[in-house]
């Protein structure tokens, strides 16, 4: 399986750095359907070739990260992001009415993105058969669940072991102080009997 990764990811990287280099020669090729997105993203700046630029970059970086298999999942994720905003707004296939062809063809690309983005969606997934963090931390507060349970149980084992132990001593104490009050009683009595009689 690991082998399979550092086949396939490179393969999945490649269209996003051949993208992202092509758009960062040439950035007013992608301006135009870009813009709108900037608009609902507070902090993207408003220029359109400087979100081009972004989005080249993001697509460059996290491409050849995701190549050289660091980072993969984050920048798998990053990858996705771009793509979505990039699909959403260049392959719009649903707002041409007038040219069949090209309709034909931006849908084309609206699928072929599709698939893209499940490939990338699987790779943020991909946890190289180490559990995942969110199965990392489930099984980290079971185990201090049951610690605690352990400890709680202990606690209160000793406790009672603790008060028992207290109430064999009470019981001991009392029973000497019984046994001190008999011997007492006993030695009044063998006073009593040495005294002369009235």
């Amino acid at each position: 399986m690991a082998l399979l990764r550092r086949i396939a990811r490179p393969m999945l990287a490649s269209t996003f750095v051949g993208g992202g280099l092509k758009s960062l020669r040439n950035p007013k090729a992608v301006t135009p359907p870009v813009v709108p997105f900037a608009d609902r993203i507070p902090g993207l700046p408003q220029d359109p070739e400087q979100l081009a630029r972004i989005n080249s970059a993001v697509q460059i970086g996290a491409g050849t990260l995701l190549a050289l298999g660091r980072l993969p999942r984050v920048s798998a994720c990053a990858l996705a992001a771009s793509l979505v905003e990039t699909t959403l707004a260049e392959h719009r296939y649903w707002t041409v009415e007038d040219d069949p062809e090209e309709k034909a063809r931006q849908r084309a690309h609206f699928y072929k993105n599709v698939s893209l983005l499940g490939g990338l969606l699987i790779a943020a997934a991909d946890t190289h058969g180490k559990p995942s963090l969110a199965h990392r931390t489930r099984t980290t507060a079971a185990t201090s669940r049951r610690s605690l349970r352990r400890t709680t149980r202990g606690a209160r084992s000793a406790a009672a072991d603790s008060a028992s132990h207290a109430a064999d001593g009470v019981r001991a104490a009392a029973d000497g102080v019984r046994s001190a009050a008999d011997g007492v009683r006993s030695a009044a009595g063998s006073v009593r009997e040495r005294l002369p009689a009235h």
